[in-house]
């Protein structure tokens, strides 16, 4: 729904510009921890995102010199402990639902990392598609520290996936922190960007990206997603599918007419 311009986020900032929606997550004093409320919101914009042709790309931040401290310690991890199994899985469920919005949109999503990247946090990153870090951010998948396994929100499907198995293992064990330097090394963040530049080049990456062609990045995304499980036949004839779909759309027919008049083509996402 194009109405998503104008959308009023009740429980983090959102504000589009250039076709870029930006999402912040704000309670500086507590380094942006989540809350029922903000996982229930987050789900809701990145499925209504799926239908806002307006919207080319995401970019998703904190304020304050933090990314995120994951679930508010109070606000939710401690109305959980007296949940019962039941009230814990319903819990659990809705937290995944967020990472399968954030896979299921059809707009990339940059994450820019500054501070604090932990538990929920790291996930929310993790579950973006490409990853801006600042030198002094610290990544950790918290969950056992707390007593709780690895597998949270995606984290032993898709973290192998970005950095490998055996860090990926070695981080869901043992929940220590992951510094900016070794994240960028491992695959976690594309690249490191000084602290007061880190959302500015989010955006100007999130802006290229929604100047280009937005039906076909959509086609990578969800290629990206699907292929995980297939085998490489399977994945060769499915991508087969896909460009050939995407060579029927008006942006590869305008790409050539721009190519031969010498100009640079200007996609207009159909």
């Amino acid at each position: 729904m194009d109405s998503m311009t104008d959308y009023q986020a009740q429980h983090f900032g959102w504000q589009v510009t250039d076709r870029v929606a930006t999402i912040t997550l704000n309670r500086p004093e507590r380094k942006n921890p989540l809350t029922f409320e903000s996982y229930a919101e987050l789900q809701d914009v990145f499925e209504q995102l799926n239908g806002c042709d307006q919207i080319r790309s995401v970019v998703m931040t904190g304020a304050g010199g933090n990314f995120c401290s994951g679930g508010d310690v109070f606000e939710i991890i401690e109305p959980l402990t007296k949940r019962d199994e039941a009230g814990l899985k319903q819990f659990t469920q809705m937290t995944g639902a967020v990472v399968k919005a954030m896979r299921h949109c059809p707009q990339p999503i940059v994450a820019a990392v500054d501070g604090i990247c932990t538990g929920a946090g790291a996930i929310l990153a993790m579950a973006s598609d490409i990853r801006l870090a600042t030198a002094r951010a610290r990544t950790a998948f918290l969950f056992v520290r707390v007593g709780l396994a690895g597998c949270d929100m995606g984290a032993c499907a898709i973290l192998p996936r970005i950095i490998g198995h055996g860090r990926a293992s070695e981080l869901l064990y043992t929940g220590r922190f992951m510094d900016a330097d070794e994240g960028e090394r491992w695959g976690f963040f594309n690249r490191i960007e000084a602290p007061e530049s880190v959302l500015e080049a989010a955006q100007a990456l999130a802006v290229s990206l929604a100047q280009g062609p937005s039906y076909a990045h959509a086609v990578t995304k969800r290629q990206l997603h699907a292929e995980w499980d297939m085998s490489v036949d399977e994945a060769i004839d499915a991508e087969a599918r896909a460009q050939a779909e995407c060579m029927t759309t008006k942006d590869f027919q305008r790409a050539f007419e721009a190519f031969a008049a010498k100009r640079t083509p200007v996609f207009e996402g159909d």
